[in-house]
């Protein structure tokens, strides 16, 4: 059942949102050869804590960390490690999360390490701009599946292929909530958007085959075929006066 958040509640998420926002803006300076991605895992702990939250991830369904860290053919949930070390030429999605007051942020970026190829930045720069042409769909008496039309339509337009098994969601009090948000679908269908709805929206692109597949460690989601996959994502409020972008800071 879709919890709608009135006006007031809204304006309580935005604090846990926000959080979200400014940590995962500061890590990006982070992200470069040599680093590992339990200091990025760290860093996010340290920061989410310094800012009086808590964070949403570590220890949710067993989950170990406080950020989800996927390298470049890992497409979500990849668990931080001191043995990873990021070099030039990697892409990394970070999922981030935290709780502010019982309310849940969310929010996910892709960014590059170092000197990447042409190819990669390409995936990036689609995948980002697929979940901006989603969240526009974000408008109260349009469809659900209008968002993953508007992905679905624009990734496979230039070759790249929209993950199945991973979709966006509903989020307030919970970390997932109803609705799903799946990243495909067709235009016209799917419950109407209302005033009140919280979605996460989180686009998942491959830049070859649209198959994945969990690692034996449970959690680590990787393609198939082991080509490159990114991750963007924002937490966006729907309202009578069109969407709000709570995580953009």
């Amino acid at each position: 059942m879709v919890q709608l958040k009135s006006p007031t509640e809204i304006d309580q998420m935005r604090t846990a949102c926000k959080i979200v926002g400014q940590i995962l803006v500061e890590i990006e300076e982070l992200v470069k050869p040599g680093v590992s991605t339990a200091d990025l895992d760290l860093f996010c702990q340290t920061r989410t804590k310094e800012l009086g939250a808590k964070p949403a991830f570590k220890g949710y369904h067993g989950f170990p960390a406080t950020l989800c860290v996927s390298v470049n053919e890992e497409v979500v949930h990849g668990i931080p490690s001191k043995k990873r070390i990021l070099k030039s030429g990697d892409i990394v999605g970070c999922d981030f999360g935290v709780i502010y007051n019982g309310w849940y942020g969310d929010s996910a970026k892709t960014f590059r390490v170092g000197e990447v190829t042409d190819s990669a930045m390409k995936l990036i720069e689609a995948t980002r701009k697929s979940l901006y042409l989603g969240i526009e769909q974000c408008i109260v008496g349009s469809h659900l599946f209008n968002i993953g039309h508007a992905v679905q339509n624009y990734v496979e337009s230039l070759g790249y292929s929209v993950v199945r098994e991973f979709v966006g969601h509903g989020i307030g009090r919970s970390l997932h909530e109803d609705p799903q948000v799946p990243n495909f679908g067709a235009r016209g269908k799917g419950m109407l958007l209302k005033p009140g709805m919280v979605l996460a929206i989180e686009p998942m692109i491959n830049m070859g085959s649209p198959e994945v597949k969990v690692l034996s460690d449970g959690w680590t989601a990787v393609t198939v075929d082991r080509k490159y996959s990114a991750h963007f994502e924002h937490t966006v409020a729907i309202t009578e006066n069109g969407y709000e972008i709570l995580t953009q800071v």
